[in-house]
């Protein structure tokens, strides 16, 4: 594993999500992997903590999250953008080599049999709390996190260090037609830091 992610204690979880960022979403199930792009990913909760994704019943990557009962949610980085762009793009229903063709490395954290993506700056791996309902007719799904780990080199001590870390670990911001944006500068209330 490398050396610069970290545990992140799951009572500040919800942070990894809070600026939206684009994420990847990945998940597993018999030995095949898929990862799919998502925008709408927000934090839910704080104990347990838990977010919600929405997962179109196109996306493989759904089926897979369904059958596990799990998925990891990935915080992109700029440097990182083609993969995001392709993985957004591409199906594994009509692409059986996406994974290979959107350049996307796998690796799994601690035994977990979850696929994470490597070079992300930030990872929370959920457990799915069924709702039939709402996966049905909104797409919408719910998670309870049960692990986040984050890049030291962008994220430490509960916060993200966008200002002083190198630009190409800022989070994506996509908008459509290919258009992405990267994170900006921070601003502080007061000039302090809040808890």
């Amino acid at each position: 594993m490398n050396e610069f992610i970290k545990p992140v204690d799951l009572s500040r979880a919800f942070r990894l999500l809070n600026h939206g960022p684009t994420t990847l979403v990945s998940a597993r199930h018999e030995g095949v992997d898929d990862v799919m792009a998502a925008s709408w990913v927000c934090s839910l909760d704080y104990s347990p903590p838990k977010l919600t994704v929405v997962l179109d019943k196109m996306a493989f990557t759904r089926e897979l999250v369904e059958k596990s009962g799990h998925f990891v949610i990935q915080i992109p980085t700029v440097a990182q953008i083609a993969l995001a762009y392709h993985a957004g793009t591409r199906s594994l229903h009509t692409d059986p080599d996406k994974m290979t063709h959107s350049e996307v490395r796998v690796f799994e954290m601690l035994g977990s049999n979850l696929p994470f993506i490597d070079g992300c700056a930030g990872w929370l791996a959920c457990r799915v709390i069924p709702e039939p309902h709402n996966q049905d007719a909104y797409d919408l799904f719910i998670g309870e996190i049960i692990g986040a780990w984050a890049d030291s080199r962008i994220f430490s001590e509960g916060r993200w260090k966008f200002d002083t870390a190198d630009p190409a670990w800022r989070s994506l911001h996509y908008i459509a037609g290919g258009q992405f944006y990267a994170t900006g500068e921070g601003m502080r209330i007061g000039g302090k830091e809040m808890p």
